[in-house]
């Protein structure tokens, strides 16, 4: 295929007006690659990083975005038919090279999901990394199993609602954080049973629910606040850390005789394109159908948005997984950024079922690899 598309062009690092909606040539796939007609794309905080310079990889000028959701415009070698919908997302993506943001993305074939579903292509645009981050964080970084307790920190960002979900769907009993008593009943939506309000010092407050400590934890936060965390987990037990909402990454004159509980064990955990199988965003995707989970979707955009919503993104103001459509083929967004109920936040589309008593167990996920988790601070 030859011709033009629309994409948003960093051509050095900075505030979000350095995002740039330019036309330039569609890529011309060859053997072992996919051309994908992007619908949908999920924004990330990783994204905002690397637009801001911060990223431990990656050049300019370059299209950014990690994470893309559309249909098969092309594939040489036949790895998948044309019209195909499809996810992909990291391998590289928006960093190395050309990302999700611009009307054409080309991947390695390695790197597509196919998956079938007629959910809008908002809702589907939310969903590969986040639901990658959520699971692999359950399976590989817990270990969580039916029964347990489980503690998010950093509840409110997209992360943070998807393993809410997920957890609940596989039997956990769920603590969940916000910093904003505003946002519990979002949370209590999502079927958290327990919404803890975050002023950095949670841990004495989690064993009044739990006296025995957590099962396990998911630090979506930071550094800033993984000791508290720790100290609301029971001997045994493990808290997984698995994003940075707070900027802080890095223990200073790390001790862990001081820093880690007797019996506490401290894991991480990041992943890749492969650690997403199509069996495990089908099973999501079907869930959702079915009434058994939601997408925490927040605000939509359109591309030529892009410079709002990374200003929203950096003022924690998306409401969950941020999403852009590229509407001008026939896509339209439930809601645009502007489009708030009167609590201010994005209503929720009349296709996503609210979340009620789970009914069944979600499928196994099994990852590892490279975190780029999204969100905002809770």
């Amino acid at each position: 295929m030859s011709g033009q598309m629309r994409a948003v062009v960093i051509d050095a690092p900075g505030a979000p007006e350095v995002l740039r909606v330019r036309s330039v040539p569609v890529p011309a796939p060859e053997a072992g690659e996919v051309l994908i007609r992007v619908m949908a794309f999920g924004l990330n905080r990783s994204e905002l990083h690397f637009r801001q310079g911060l990223a431990y990889s990656g050049s300019f000028p370059r299209i950014p975005g990690i994470e893309a959701v559309g249909v098969v415009d092309a594939a040489p070698g036949g790895e998948l038919t044309p019209g195909t919908k499809v996810a992909t997302m990291m391998g590289g993506m928006g960093r190395t090279f050309d990302g999700g943001y611009a009307e054409f993305v080309l991947v390695p074939a390695t790197q597509v999901i196919p998956f079938r579903s007629e959910l809008p292509w908002e809702l589907l645009g939310a969903v590969p990394e986040m639901v990658q981050t959520a699971g692999g964080t359950l399976d590989v970084g817990v270990q969580a199993a039916a029964g347990q307790t489980l503690l998010i920190r950093g509840g409110t960002s997209s992360v943070g609602m998807a393993t809410a979900v997920l957890a609940k769907l596989r039997g956990l009993t769920v603590l969940s954080t916000t910093r904003n008593p505003a946002k519990a009943d979002a949370l209590a939506a999502l079927g958290v049973d327990h919404v803890v309000i975050d002023d950095g010092d949670i841990a004495d407050r989690v064993r009044e629910l739990v006296p025995a400590g957590v099962d396990g934890a998911v630090e979506l936060v930071g550094v800033n606040v993984l000791r508290d965390t720790l100290r609301a987990t029971r001997a045994g037990g493990t808290v997984c850390f698995t994003g940075m909402l707070s900027d802080e990454w890095t223990i200073l004159d790390f001790y862990p005789m001081d820093w880690l509980p007797n019996g506490v064990r401290l894991t991480a955990y990041s992943g890749e394109a492969s650690d997403l199988t199509p069996e495990t965003l089908q099973g999501f995707l079907d869930a959702v159908a079915a009434g058994e989970a939601v997408v925490p979707l927040g605000r939509v955009y359109r591309l030529d948005e892009i410079v709002q919503a990374h200003h929203d993104m950096e003022a924690n103001a998306v409401g969950g997984k941020g999403v852009v459509v590229l509407d001008d083929r026939g896509a339209r967004p439930v809601w645009t950024s502007g489009s708030l109920n009167t609590e201010g936040r994005p209503a929720i589309p009349r296709a996503v079922p609210t979340v009620g008593t789970p009914t069944s167990s979600l499928f196994p996920i099994a990852h590892q690899g490279q975190n780029h988790s999204s969100g905002e601070p809770a």
